[in-house]
């Protein structure tokens, strides 16, 4: 694999554009215990804080998946009970899913794959959460453990996937969230809300749309488009020219879709193929627009630093509200997108 010297951290806490390459073997086990982090518990709500919805929230720490989306890793298993997907380039055009559960469990969930450097400011919004991933490069580890989440990748938890059968190597790799849940400390705090939600009855206050489509760009085209059914007031996903259904025969859907216009720098590092790995630039401020509602909201996403949550506010500067529910994160570089309207 070739690579370029990994950078030091950049002030303001701006992340190495190192990464791996494809998923490698996963150094021999370590023995540990539960991690145990302290953290600052969220106030009390009567809401759920990453979907919006009325009732008690679970007092548990927010747990990511890397997920693949090559077209071997598909049906996945666990995107309909995710609370968060984030969908985010990796190299050649393909792209993977941080899958994250807070509300809600799935057994099986996966395939599960390697991370990216892109992971870590996405992660750093979300109070200390539990990390799941199938491995990586020995730099990428190093920055792992300086990040601010609890691992439970099989370095520190191999105990916690499997391999299943009918499915081809390495897409065969799952877990289930309550096995990984098991692993956080009994002080560790709940995330913090990442959306802002409308109340019932109150308009998105966009134009009227009937769904988007997008391109992750590559060797590559991975194509998305999400279209509105107003029957089940959601959005519904095709990959590829065909409806992305998960491992139960289900199609993939969201109440509210963000697309996040992000630029994506080459790492210095190749995968297996020797395409180059990208890094979302996931710090400062871009376009974003919103599909809530069967309307589209036009407007800016910022985050200001790793641990921030991303802002997503009007050209006013006034917050976008979205719908309580399941929301997708979409990263696509600037200009590979459209509204349909």
């Amino acid at each position: 694999m070739t690579r370029r010297a990994i950078a030091a951290l950049a002030v303001g806490g701006l992340l190495l554009a190192a990464c791996g390459g494809g998923d490698k073997k996963a150094p021999p086990a370590k023995t540990t215990t539960t991690a145990a982090v302290t953290t600052s518990a969220a106030p009390a709500t009567d809401v759920a804080p990453l979907t919006g919805l009325p009732g008690a929230p679970r007092q548990r720490p927010a747990l990511f998946v890397k997920i693949d989306n090559a077209p071997k890793a598909r049906p996945q298993a666990g995107l309909n009970q995710a609370d968060i997907i984030i969908e985010e380039g990796v190299e050649g055009g393909i792209t993977r899913f941080a899958t994250i559960f807070h509300s809600n469990d799935a057994d099986p969930v996966g395939p599960v794959r390697s991370a990216r450097t892109s992971d870590i400011p996405i992660a750093s919004a979300f109070n200390h959460p539990l990390f799941a991933y199938s491995g990586t490069n020995s730099d990428f580890e190093k920055l792992l453990d300086k990040a601010p989440i609890v691992n439970v990748g099989p370095r520190y938890f191999p105990a916690g996937y499997h391999r299943v059968s009918g499915r081809p190597a390495p897409y065969n790799y799952f877990s289930a969230t309550q096995l990984l849940f098991g692993r956080a400390a009994a002080n560790a705090g709940p995330p913090p809300p990442q959306f802002t939600y409308r109340a019932a009855g109150q308009a998105p206050g966009g134009e009227a749309a009937s769904g988007a489509h997008l391109e992750f760009r590559g060797v590559v085209v991975t194509a998305v488009d999400w279209a509105w059914d107003a029957a089940a007031s959601a959005w519904k996903r095709t990959n590829n020219g065909s409806p992305h259904v998960d491992a139960a025969g289900v199609q993939v859907s969201a109440v509210n879709v963000v697309i996040e216009f992000v630029t994506y720098k080459d790492t210095g590092y190749k995968d297996q193929s020797g395409a180059a790995v990208p890094e979302a630039q996931l710090i400062g401020e871009g376009d974003a627009w919103v599909l809530t509602g069967g309307q589209i909201v036009k407007g800016r996403w910022q985050k200001p630093t790793p641990e921030a949550v991303t802002k997503l506010v009007m050209a006013d500067g006034s917050v976008i509200a979205l719908t309580p529910g399941r929301t997708w994160v979409e990263l696509p570089a600037p200009g590979l997108a459209q509204v349909r309207p």
